[in-house]
């Protein structure tokens, strides 16, 4: 099963800033340089976004965003050694930014760096101009749960859900922490708003199966049991439900 987390990092596609007219020749074209790396990128087409972003840095050495969309594309490629120096580049040129610090938290979290992965995370929220801050938010809560802190998790994803109250993963992951602390109408009313954001998905049901089996709700049971048999007959989680195997884990939901 694919991860839950849709990385929330940036695809960067840079928005050309209130001060671009006072950019230098060569920044304005590592500038275009970027963006076109950042869009070729989002297309899946790696070796020109490479080539786009080369030639940034060459026009322009110090041009921060090009080493972080570097970051990016390598930590794509696995070349793990190149990415966390081109993000640490883009932090030595530019420390304030939120997205190269996300994106860096996000790498770090990969490699299991979690305490430096969360610090970078809680950098980007310094910054008040950072747009998307429920992106640090979500992956700090990812990360405090590969430490096993559901404590830490809980309270970032809900303040994840505080700025976009439809955050999909940020639900489901309360509701996967409040059934497994048995928190069960906690996990369903979660699970209930998941499930109007993200459709009903195998996990999804399964989950919905879980909880009221706990709550000794047999209407409830069924009625998800139903659906997870009808939409998906040959998932695992439908054949644990046929054969009455309710105290498993829960798999992981997830799009990636």
């Amino acid at each position: 099963m694919k991860k839950l987390l849709v990385i929330f990092v940036a695809l960067w596609i840079a928005v050309r800033p209130a001060w671009a007219d006072e950019m230098s020749p060569e920044t304005k074209r590592a500038q275009i340089h970027t963006e076109l790396g950042a869009g070729y990128f989002g297309m899946g087409k790696l070796g020109i976004a490479l080539e786009e972003l080369n030639t940034a840095i060459k026009v322009d050495s110090n041009y921060a965003p090009a080493y972080n969309m570097l970051g990016l594309l390598y930590m794509e490629l696995r070349e793990y050694d190149k990415a966390g120096d081109y993000f640490k580049r883009s932090l030595s040129l530019d420390p304030n930014n939120s997205e190269a610090h996300n994106n860096y938290g996000w790498f770090l979290c990969q490699r299991n760096h979690e305490d430096e992965a969360i610090g970078h995370f809680m950098s980007a929220l310094k910054n008040p101009l950072y747009s998307t801050p429920e992106k640090a938010y979500l992956n700090a809560g990812e990360c405090s749960l590969k430490k096993n802190d559901d404590k830490a998790a809980e309270a970032f994803f809900q303040r994840a859900l505080k700025i976009q109250p439809a955050l999909g993963p940020a639900q489901w992951r309360l509701a996967e922490i409040n059934f497994r602390n048995g928190n069960y109408d906690e996990a369903q009313r979660y699970l209930d708003a998941f499930m109007k954001t993200g459709g009903q998905t195998r996990e999804g049901l399964w989950l919905g199966v879980r909880i009221a089996h706990r709550l000794g709700n047999r209407d409830a049971e069924r009625n998800y049991g139903a659906q997870l048999s009808a939409h998906f007959p040959d998932s695992r989680e439908a054949q644990a439900y046929r054969n009455g195997q309710f105290d498993g884990t829960a798999t992981t939901q997830g799009q990636k």
